[in-house]
This record gives structure tokens, C-alpha cells and sequence, in this order.
């Protein structure tokens, strides 16, 4: 039966055993199509990576992306992962303290920049492909309040109203007022399903000024029970999509705008995650994800 070389990892996190799980076969040729979802049922994280050539030479692979649910468009975690699981095993060479690469996904090309410090990779960064839009309508505080297991008053409200963003993968944020209204929140299933178990997005983010670290700008959790994923420890996604919607709440019209955002403390896998927005007259024409890695394991999986 053909064996097939896997790595894991752990994304948003400069020490073992925090961040949020990952999974990368570097080489997935030859794993048949069908395959594909339950092996990454079997490692149960958040999301597996499978790494082929890339379909276009200009570019460094291809990857494609899955969650228990399915397969997914684009993710944060598992693109900063994924190239840095490939440079520090050597399977992508690095070209100096920074190198430049591109991986193509469902989403497009997202071109990643990975910083190293004597030969060793130390930090990713992804760009993203789609700029920050604005993708539909969000439920109501009541309803989501429900939810959420939360009280209306948590919910911020006015300029900090819930919004649905996204930067090729659809997020329903929604701001509380303070950390323990974020620490407090539970999905409530019978109301999750009422409400957007049929909506066309069911992934939810609440977030409120502050952390438990220093630096920190924001403490998030995300919930995406339609993706058979409870609670995400790091969502680089979501957090890019964040970027639009608090740059757009930002005073500041010009120049690159910079939060840390930290997640997964609730579930005691702590995740560090900075993100970047360019803007200019108040639009944003760039956002940036990134954070450390380390790798954890190493290993084969027959598949047939």
C-alpha cells in the first residue's frame, strides 16, 4: 500500500503544543481524489494541506485546503503553516532573510513572504488574494445574541454593528464589548441551526478591544460548526477579513494599519496573529496575515 509523508504543526505560535493544529502532505501526488476528505477526518484538525506542482511556473505549489466539512477556497492558518513547513524542511530553498513565494489556491494565487534568521525560518506572512468586501447581511443582535448564548448588551451596536466580510471565505463578525462578554460565548446549536444553519454563512467571529498579553489589540474566537469545526484555535482568514472591517472603523485614512489579534486562549491552545492593512483615502488596497510556526511531528500514512 503507498505511503504518504505528512507533517504537522502548530500555526500562530512560537511554542509547541499552542496555535492551531495543521497538517501538510508536502507531496500529494498520487493520493486518489476520493481520499482526500477522509484523511483529513482522520487528523480531525481544523484543516489538512495537500501540496502538488504548481499549475502555472511562475508560481512556487498548489494547494488545496480542507476542513472535516469539506474543502475550502482559501485559509489563513493553512497557508502561513504550509510555507513554513516547506521551507524548513527544504522542500521550497530559502533565498535569504526573506523569501518570496506563491501558492496557488481555490481563491487564486496568495503570494507569502517567510522571514528567517540564520537559515531557519521564524515567520510567514500571507497577502491576500481578495481584498476585504462587504458579502451580506447579518442576522439580528437578538438573534444572534441567542446564538451566541450571550445577552443583547454584549453586542456592540451603531458603527460597531455584526457585518458578514470576507477575503474569499465568508465571516460574520461580531464585536461584544469587552473580553469576558468574548470569553462567555458559547453556540448555542438549536438557535446556530434556526438562524444560519441554512444562511449562506454560518461562520461566526466575536472579538472586543484588549488581551491577556501585552501588544495585544483584540482577543477573538471564531465558531464554524457548519465546517464540522466547533471553535478554531487561529483563524488567518477571519482575521483578514477583520483587517477590512476595523480599518474601516479606523480613523486613520492612510498609510498601513496593524493590529494583534489573539485567539484560542479559551481552549488553551494560545495563538498570536498580526495583521496588516494598507489603505489609501480611507480604501484598503492591501492586507497582510502572519505569525510563527513550529513544527511538531513528522510522519507516513498509508492510503490507498
Amino acid at each position: 500500500m503507498p505511503r504518504f509523508r505528512f507533517l504537522t504543526c502548530d500555526v500562530f505560535t512560537s511554542v509547541a503544543f499552542g496555535g492551531n493544529q495543521l497538517a501538510v502532505f508536502p507531496d500529494a501526488r498520487g493520493i486518489p481524489e476520493e481520499r482526500l476528505l477522509a484523511v483529513t477526518r482522520e487528523f480531525n484538525y481544523s484543516e489538512t494541506t495537500f501540496v502538488y506542482p504548481a499549475a502555472d511556473a511562475r508560481h512556487t505549489r498548489q494547494v488545496r485546503i480542507f476542513t472535516p466539512g469539506g474543502e475550502v477556497p482559501f485559509a489563513g492558518h493553512p497557508t502561513v503553516g504550509t510555507a513554513h513547513a516547506l521551507a524548513a524542511t527544504g522542500e521550497i530553498p530559502l533565498t535569504g532573510d526573506r523569501t518570496a513565494i506563491v501558492l496557488e489556491e481555490k481563491v487564486g494565487p496568495v503570494p507569502v513572504t517567510i522571514r528567517a534568521e540564520k537559515g531557519t525560518p521564524v515567520f510567514a506572512q500571507l497577502s491576500v488574494a481578495k481584498l476585504p468586501e462587504v458579502v451580506g447581511a447579518p442576522p439580528s443582535r437578538d438573534e444572534l445574541a441567542r446564538v451566541l448564548g450571550l445577552e443583547v448588551d454584549d453586542l456592540r451596536g451603531g458603527d460597531w454593528s455584526p457585518q458578514v466580510m470576507s477575503c474569499g471565505l465568508p465571516f460574520l463578525f461580531v464585536p461584544l464589548h469587552d473580553r469576558a462578554a468574548v470569553s462567555r460565548a458559547r453556540i448555542r446549536m438549536d438557535a446556530w441551526e434556526a438562524t444560519l444553519g441554512g444562511a449562506p454563512v454560518g461562520e461566526i467571529m466575536v472579538f472586543a478591544p484588549g488581551g491577556e498579553r501585552a501588544g495585544t489589540d483584540y482577543r477573538a474566537r471564531m465558531f464554524a460548526p457548519g465546517l464540522s469545526v466547533p471553535e478554531d484555535p487561529a483563524t488567518g482568514s477571519a482575521c483578514a477579513a477583520l483587517g477590512g472591517y476595523l480599518a474601516a472603523h479606523d480613523a486613520r485614512r492612510d498609510g498601513t494599519l496593524r493590529w494583534v489579534v489573539e485567539q484560542g486562549f479559551e481552549m488553551g491552545r494560545p495563538s498570536m496573529l498580526e495583521v496588516e492593512a494598507d489603505v489609501t483615502g480611507g480604501a484598503v488596497i492591501g492586507v497582510r496575515v502572519g505569525g510563527d510556526t513550529v513544527l511538531v511531528a513528522e510522519g507516513t500514512m498509508a492510503i490507498s
